[in-house]
């Protein structure tokens, strides 16, 4: 069944730890509060999307397992497609995750069935068949060869992925409709300032890029425009997923042909409601948002 967009990339099971600090070598802490849900990036976008009323599909690998049986009944419950969330023979992927008091994080990651991932002529249908096709996440090469098939390309390449530099991302970032990037992950894939990173990555031919500052908000860059909004302010009790959340905005706004300007606040205000709860899959449903 075609889908609207499409979120490539790992799913896995967040075990969400709250701690008073996080620990040192031969160091020793109380668990606060102890929790387990379905995360991952392309998970977290998914459930994200479809719960501002958009209808989406992910693309990943689970194991054969009772995690990935959860990770079904997960998704299924949250209307997302899972035609393409194929069992493999490694176990589901794990995340092992502890949050501070003020929202930081630390993260343990068993990758598990996500190094399974190969696109079989299944997927690249199934891409071919949605509108917008978004990817975080993923191996180098998945990546290169999902986005020739792309109607739009929309990438969050992470740390790992901008890690490849500039210039071994270039064949992917030409393609490439909507970049999002924090700053520090522009730092890394270009080796330089916001400005002169934007500025390389637009001559190459990306042609919306999306830089987010945490609490000092976040601009879109295009050739003709430098738009800013600034983020939400509100008590932060944890980080994970954000960056997914404020794509999903990001994405459902800009789905409906609503203006750069008017994506950007809703994306900041999608992920305003991410970081007052504990989790990845803390996106808002779209009848609950204050617009």
């Amino acid at each position: 069944m075609p889908v609207d967009v499409v979120g490539l990339g790992a799913c896995n099971i967040d075990f969400l730890q709250k701690v008073p600090r996080f620990v040192k070598p031969d160091d020793e802490v109380e668990i606060k509060n102890l929790q387990l849900s379905v995360g991952g990036s392309a998970s977290n976008f998914a459930v994200g999307l479809s719960r501002l009323n958009i209808n989406s599909g992910i693309l990943a690998r689970i194991g054969n397992d009772y995690f990935g049986e959860l990770a079904i009944k997960e998704f299924k419950k949250e209307g997302v497609n899972t035609e393409r969330l194929l069992k493999t023979s490694l176990k589901t992927g794990k995340v092992f995750i502890a949050i501070e008091p003020n929202g930081e994080r630390s993260m343990y990651t068993f990758i598990g069935a996500n190094k399974k991932f190969k696109l079989k002529k299944e997927d690249i249908e199934y891409i071919k068949s949605s509108k917008i096709l978004h990817i975080t996440q993923m191996y180098k090469e998945v990546v290169e060869k999902a986005s020739k098939n792309a109607n739009i390309l929309s990438f969050n390449p992470g740390p790992i992925l901008s890690s490849f530099g500039i210039n071994k991302l270039e064949k992917i970032i030409e393609k490439t409709d909507i970049l999002f990037l924090n700053k520090k992950e522009m730092e890394i894939l270009t080796g330089m300032n916001i400005s002169n990173g934007v500025s390389s990555l637009l001559d190459i031919g990306a042609k919306i890029i999306i830089v987010t500052c945490r609490e000092q908000g976040a601009v879109v860059y295009t050739k003709k425009d430098r738009i800013y909004a600034p983020s939400k302010k509100v008590k932060v009790v944890d980080t994970t997923g954000a960056g997914d959340s404020f794509a999903a905005g990001f994405i459902s706004a800009f789905f409906r042909n609503k203006s750069l300007k008017e994506s950007l606040n809703y994306a900041n205000l999608v992920a305003s409601y991410c970081v007052g709860k504990c989790g990845a899959l803390n996106t808002p449903n779209y009848t609950e948002l204050d617009l």
